[in-house]
């Protein structure tokens, strides 16, 4: 979540721009010596503007999203996320919702929108057989794994001699390793499945190779030294039948992900929305999506 909160910052930024376009045109925004700025005359240079028609094509869009997909986010599941959030963050929440230029009441705007374009993807694309068994390939279940960090291929190397000897393996990682984050607990790490990207690959590649209770033989080494795995709780992989819902999942996930999968199916969207725009100079402002919508 928390690359994710850096996304909510800056589509909140996005909106709060054009707030302030709101009522009469003749308004003043700014006065100073020399003259004003109206609203209007801001309205004309903020049109003229890359960040002023990506504005209006966010708001087309998160409107089009409530229109159709309103009724599948209920005020209830954004505050569960909003709620996780906070929790994540802990003492720290309020700076950072600060150092990001949020609000409370933006983030859980923002937490809407994307909970909306999730609830679109889920019901404009469906994964087919043939993407679920390629994503069977790399699919592994959520593990628990122990580890024990060292600087040296040695230091390893005689870790795993001792528990070869029979010696204790939380044990040996509250005396033993350097991850300051982990040894109080024995070296336990969160669970963990093939898409955590917060891992090593070669860390989670040895790791999947394990079955429950067992040890890496070999140091496994890292960008941060020499780790020792082990294996406390593998349910297998089983069958693919079994984990449909986890693979969908995942594949929503990298979609979410894909600028040109996620275009595609914005420009459905927004074609059901028959959008009227009557500025003949912001005519352009979805032609993105409007050629993506032609092309499919």
């Amino acid at each position: 979540m928390k690359k994710s909160i850096k996304k909510i910052a800056l589509a909140a930024a996005s909106l709060v721009a054009v707030a302030t376009l709101a009522g009469c045109s003749s308004k003043t925004v700014v006065s100073m010596k020399g003259g004003k700025i109206t609203q209007d005359e801001y309205y004309k240079e903020m049109k003229k503007s890359s960040s002023g028609q990506s504005t209006l094509q966010t708001m087309i869009i998160t409107k089009a999203l409530d229109n159709q997909y309103g009724d599948k986010v209920p005020a209830s599941k954004v505050t569960k996320q909003y709620d996780a959030l906070k929790k994540q963050y802990g003492s720290s929440f309020s700076s950072v919702l600060s150092s990001n230029n949020l609000t409370k009441s933006q983030l859980k705007d923002n937490i809407k929108t994307n909970l909306l374009t999730e609830a679109a993807l889920k019901d404009l694309k469906k994964p087919t057989q043939k993407q679920l068994k390629k994503q069977w390939e790399s699919y592994q279940p959520k593990v628990t794994v122990s580890h024990i960090l060292v600087k040296t291929k040695k230091e390893a190397e005689a870790i795993i001699k001792q528990l070869d000897d029979g010696a204790d393996f939380a044990k040996l990682a509250k005396s033993k390793s350097t991850d300051t984050g982990t040894k109080s607990n024995g070296g336990k790490l969160d669970a963990f499945d093939n898409t955590d990207t917060s891992l090593d690959s070669t860390f989670k590649a040895a790791a999947f190779k394990l079955k429950q209770g067992e040890y890496t033989k070999t140091p496994v080494k890292t960008s941060y030294g020499y780790h020792i795995i082990k294996m406390d709780k593998n349910p297998g992989k089983g069958k693919m039948s079994d984990h449909t819902k986890e693979l969908k999942a995942q594949l929503y996930d990298t979609w979410l992900s894909d600028s040109t999968v996620m275009q595609k199916v914005l420009a459905k969207v927004i074609k059901k929305a028959n959008v009227d725009i009557k500025d003949s100079d912001l005519k352009n402002v979805l032609s993105n999506y409007v050629s993506s919508s032609s092309s499919n």
